[in-house]
């Protein structure tokens, strides 16, 4: 769920990215990366923690040239470590390359395998490197076309910035998984993971960077190649959910408008008499406001955030989220005593935010507490870029409604049903036939996994505790609701 951001030609290329990642610091708050083209090659500044505490003014002077790539990071493949810090800067016999990517390739390790024995040195763990040393033993003339060779070899989820020392490239996988759009400010082109970035720096939106595009953008404009062939898309439905910035327009349509759309829907199949609806804020806000409005009840701010705290589900230790949780979230007394009360969330993965809230709200004399998700139950791990590889981390995944309601210690509980769900997004833009990756709350992933595994083999790639056979064939993972 990393966040990229970049900008070609501007005078103040790494100010641009700097202020881009801080619109982007909810994808990522592990580490942070700008990579600056200009006249002495491409230099770079790379660190673990937040973008506001790893840049200085002096800093970003030295940063110095007019096209720049930016990186924050959480790590999905890889380890915590500031090798797997973005974006990746290599020098080969092509010349100097950067390379930011949001997203996760399935199939990295079997291409790894393939490399190492080729004599390829590996300085990370993280699978991005892989596409750096497809290219880099790559025939072909171009970057273009030594960035298509290694991503046709590819499998997985990737929106990628790749700067050389004279062009900014963008390419997007054929499904449309992770989002990345086009915007201008003035005559620089700027390409971000969200369209939020955009606002702060005043570039305009242009359009959404299409599912198998690769835009090269060079001082004589810019050309789109589409070298892949046409599949369906599979948007990441969880970017409405939780990902994505409300102000951002993610997929061509707005993620608050979204999420409104999902709580009005969940207010349609769960409603419970109650004196409030309240947010756990900040992604469970929209879904909150259309929960109350379909059913006309008071919205309040039951639940007050410090935003000086990070969002606990992407912090990668378990300790940190627990303590988090306390630390990120404080009930309004005066507002919820002796109230009935319907809360709001986005979803539930481990339930550990959830089950700390209700507890709270309950030291705080809550009358009643009536738990509404506005997304179906989450049973299934992902491999496209969120950290939730296995199973066991899914509370839903091996715990039925009326288990996870006790644990939690609510009242009721109730989760958005998938048709549900479907018909928010048929309401906010999407067309007829349009296909979303909801393999989270389904089961039914939209690519193929390497070698004859079960999902269990598939868990244990994902957090790179397995070696696997390279001369396998592809076949689609046989996994229990798996299509």
């Amino acid at each position: 769920m990393c966040g990229i951001f970049g900008i070609f030609n501007h005078k103040y290329a790494s100010n641009m990215v700097y202020l881009g990642l801080h619109a982007l610091q909810h994808r990522g708050q592990e580490s942070s990366g700008i990579a600056v083209s200009g006249t002495n090659g491409i230099v770079s500044h790379r660190a673990m923690g937040l973008v506001s505490d790893v840049y200085t003014g002096e800093l970003i002077k030295k940063l110095s040239g007019t096209s720049a790539i930016g990186h924050v990071r959480y790590s999905t493949s890889g380890t915590t470590s500031l090798s797997n810090a973005q974006p990746l800067v290599v020098e080969y016999s092509h010349g100097s390359l950067a390379i930011a990517h949001n997203g996760n390739l399935i199939n990295a390790s079997i291409l790894r395998q393939k490399l190492e024995v080729k004599g390829s040195i590996f300085q990370s763990t993280t699978d991005s490197e892989v596409i750096i040393h497809l290219m880099a033993i790559s025939k072909k003339k171009n970057t273009v076309d030594r960035l298509i060779e290694a991503l046709k070899k590819v499998n997985g989820s990737y929106s990628l910035l790749i700067l050389t020392d004279s062009e900014l490239i963008a390419a997007r996988d054929p499904y449309g998984i992770r989002p990345l759009v086009l915007g201008k400010l003035k005559d620089s082109y700027v390409v971000s993971s969200e369209s939020c970035a955009f606002d702060l720096i005043g570039a305009e939106y242009e359009r959404e960077i299409n599912p198998g595009e690769i835009l090269l953008i060079t001082a004589q404009g810019s050309e789109s190649f589409y070298p892949f062939k046409e599949v369906k898309q599979k948007n990441c439905v969880f970017e409405y959910i939780y990902f994505a910035r409300p102000d951002s327009i993610v997929f061509g349509r707005s993620v608050y408008l979204v999420r409104k759309a999902l709580g009005m829907e969940l207010a349609k199949e769960t409603h419970v008499d109650a004196d409030m609806v309240i947010p756990i804020p900040d992604s469970g806000i929209g879904a909150a406001i259309g929960y109350a409005q379909q059913v006309n009840l008071p919205f309040e701010l039951g639940l007050i955030r410090n935003h000086y705290v990070g969002r606990t589900f992407i912090e990668p230790e378990e300790r940190i989220r627990h303590f988090g949780v306390k630390l990120k979230l404080n009930p309004v007394s005066e507002a919820v005593k002796g109230k009935r009360i319907i809360v709001i969330d986005d979803s539930i993965v481990r339930a550990t935010t959830g089950r700390k809230v209700i507890k709270m709200l309950k030291e705080c004399g809550a009358k009643e507490i009536h738990f509404r998700v506005s997304s179906p139950p989450v049973t299934h791990p992902c491999f496209y870029g969120i950290d939730t590889p296995t199973r066991k981390e899914l509370i839903a995944s091996s715990h039925d409604l009326k288990e996870i309601r006790k644990y939690m210690g609510t009242d009721t509980l109730e989760y958005l049903s998938v048709e549900g769900m479907m018909r928010a997004l048929m309401k906010t833009g999407a067309h007829a036939g349009y296909t979303f990756c909801d393999a989270c709350f389904t089961g039914k992933y939209p690519l193929r996994f390497p070698c004859q595994m079960t999902l269990d083999e598939v868990e244990s790639i994902a957090k790179r505790k397995k070696v696997v056979d390279p001369r396998k064939p592809y076949i689609i993972v046989d996994t229990r609701r798996s299509n």
